[in-house]
């Protein structure tokens, strides 16, 4: 069954049955939020389970796939697994699966991890920010793409190469374009020619993450058109947000890669319209607001990352609706391709028989208005407060049970840790 109005029959082995009335409103299966940074253990204070998975609960998302850092230890090894998931019991208010990592001299850790049942994982090709997760090498991937092959799990790139010695940029750190030079397009398109090739070369399955730059377009479907396994995501910031619009000082805007252009933005949704960028994800990203040099400004020594977990289906759609696209095309760029990304497409994303019963009921005529007040993240900094988008959610549901419910005490924490078999 796909996207459906009306009431709908829920049913759980554990629940008795029970109907909603969900009248006018749209029944569209659980978003699946393929890039969530968790932070848990090791820097809960920046975000946890408890609160990321509240905030997910309140946004319809029924699936998060946590990200192999900003936690510590980061999860480059089956230990680390193993500690991450020792904390998890009694948090989790929807269902979380895990990306692994690929940092130098762990190849051989990559196909005990795809055993202990992560999805899949993730690489930098530029410093990632934090000195525990330090980026790869292409000797690097040649060594992981060799493990890799024959496992059909999935290698995601966080895809900007320093090629051109941009760093160095000066300016006014408080002016969003002293940022924005700072990591020019020409890094992420290199660092995309890389990947292609590699992806071509021994035919692992390749994700890039954040995609922000519309001049890379053309390479990526280039390599899919040859017949590359490559798959593309972006995120509502890069949709709704655009570097004109950044004030002065407003470090929450900034994010790696960063906020380009509005004639940058309007490439992107055509290669959403295009079918070359298959799923739109949040890369919930969060810190310590101080960490965003508030007092200061100063966005070249601020963190990059930007927190919106909570409020991706209202993000997307406010966009997807001006641009004309369907329901239906929402519940596939924010459902059923980030679920097959993560090969969870068996339990979750669509309505089906068999599957999970995931549900977020939703009025996409509706608008919210985004106010401290209402922000599950542990958090609230964000560049989207005081701003209205349309699309509401009544309520969440995971497996049969309501995790969410406007206007209503968020429930026990229900959601369960998913280790791929």
């Amino acid at each position: 069954m796909e996207i459906q109005r009306g009431h709908y029959g829920l049913c759980d082995e554990s629940i008795f049955e029970q109907v909603i009335d969900a009248g006018r409103l749209v029944v569209m299966a659980g978003i699946v939020d393929s890039h969530v940074h968790v932070n848990e253990p090791g820097r809960t204070d920046w975000e946890g389970f408890e609160t990321a998975t509240k905030a997910a609960a309140a946004g319809g998302i029924t699936t998060i796939v946590d990200m192999p850092l900003n936690c510590s230890p980061v999860t480059t090894s089956v230990q680390a697994l193993e500690t991450k998931l020792a904390c998890m019991p009694g948090k989790c208010h929807v269902d979380v699966a895990f990306w692994g990592g690929v940092v130098p001299g762990n190849q051989h850790e990559l196909v005990p991890m795809v055993k202990a049942g992560v999805v899949g994982f993730k690489c930098f090709l530029i410093h990632s920010g934090l000195d525990e997760f330090p980026n790869v090498s292409e000797a690097d991937l040649h060594l992981a793409m060799t493990q890799m092959k024959g496992t059909n799990s999935v290698l995601l790139f966080h895809a900007e190469l320093d090629s051109c010695g941009c760093t160095d940029v000066t300016g006014d750190v408080t002016k969003y374009e002293t940022f924005l030079a700072s990591r020019p397009r020409e890094w992420e398109q290199d660092a995309i020619k890389l990947v292609c090739r590699l992806c071509l070369q021994y035919k692992v399955r390749c994700h890039i993450v954040h995609l922000s730059s519309g001049d890379a377009v053309p390479i990526i479907r280039q390599a899919q058109s040859e017949g590359a396994p490559l798959t593309v995501e972006t995120c509502n910031h890069y949709l709704t947000l655009y570097a004109e619009e950044v004030p002065t000082g407003a470090t929450e805007y900034k994010c790696a890669p960063p906020v380009r252009e509005k004639s940058n933005q309007d490439v992107l949704w055509e290669a959403i319209g295009s079918g070359v960028i298959q799923t739109i994800v949040s890369d919930h990203s969060p810190c310590p607001p101080e960490m965003k040099n508030p007092e200061t400004g100063n966005f070249m020594t601020a963190w990059g990352g930007i927190s919106s977990l909570q409020f991706g289906l209202s993000l997307f759609w406010t966009g997807a609706k001006e641009k004309g696209f369907s329901l239906r095309q929402v519940q596939r760029l924010l459902c059923e391709n980030t679920a097959a990304l993560c090969h969870l497409d068996g339990s979750k994303g669509s309505i089906a028989v068999g599957k999970d019963a995931d549900f977020v009921i939703w009025d996409p005529e509706a608008t919210i208005m985004i106010e401290t007040g209402m922000i599950q993240h542990r958090h609230k900094l964000t560049p989207y407060l005081n701003r209205p988008f349309y699309g509401v959610v009544h309520k969440t549901i995971v497996r049969g049970r309501i995790v969410y419910e406007a206007n209503q005490p968020i429930p026990s924490a229900s959601g369960q840790p998913i280790l791929l078999q």
